[in-house]
């Protein structure tokens, strides 16, 4: 039995799981897991390595190689590759769209999952993903499902990225879209609500409002 819980945030992309996750850890006071960015960073480290993004078996291995540590830097939370601080290098289109992709490899999924599990054992963290709840830790004893409409998530990751990218509102909105049918559709651990998890719609809610929600679900969530 965990001495503390472990809370799960599921979601699609611009559902403000990374906002949210980061302001209920801080009201909690528990560790957050952001299990995205491992895979946008093996997506990375396959780009740098030049494995393909269809190499299941290659890809696979890399995960399981890969040292990957939550820590702050410059005074916020921060994702390590190899000890390399690589928290906006994996923050683009291109490795959001790697993400998906080598996400759908069971062998790199196992292999992160294992590492989520490692890193939650003990409980006091919040994970946020697209299978925290209903893979990785479907025992969590809080589970949230985050959603939006699709074209206000697109204007969060547009405002995200900023102008200086060079994508349009347009194109950003067919990524998100592109990325909801692969997550959603992929055959291993699918985008999916978990069993027990709480639906909270951010479209017009405000970031305090909806950890408010959250907090009155969480077991000892007011610390």
């Amino acid at each position: 039995m965990r001495a503390r819980p472990v809370i799960t945030i599921d979601g699609p992309s611009g559902a403000g799981k990374t906002t949210v996750s980061k302001r209920l850890a801080e009201r909690t006071g528990m560790v957050r897991l952001d299990t995205g960015a491992m895979y946008r960073a093996c997506a990375l480290a396959a780009r740098r390595a030049g494995i393909p993004w269809s190499d299941a078996r290659r890809l696979g291995e890399l995960a399981r190689e890969m040292v990957l540590s939550f820590r702050d830097a410059a005074g916020s939370p921060g994702i390590f590759l190899a000890g390399e601080d690589v928290t906006e290098a994996i923050r683009t289109p291109e490795m959001s769209l790697g993400a998906s992709e080598v996400s759908a490899h069971p062998p790199v999924r196992e292999a992160l999952v294992a590492k989520q599990r490692e890193m939650g054992r003990d409980g006091g963290v919040v994970l946020e993903g697209r299978d925290t709840g209903s893979v990785v830790f479907p025992d969590a004893e809080a589970k949230f499902f985050l959603d939006a409409a699709a074209a206000v998530r697109a204007l969060r990751r547009y405002r995200e990225l900023g102008t200086g990218k060079g994508q349009t509102f347009e194109q950003v909105l067919k990524d998100v879209l592109r990325r909801d049918v692969q997550d959603s559709t992929r055959d291993h651990s699918p985008l999916k609500m978990a069993e027990g998890a709480v639906y909270i719609d951010s479209t017009t809610r405000t970031v305090e409002e909806i950890v408010e929600i959250m907090l009155r679900r969480v077991p000892e969530g007011r610390g």
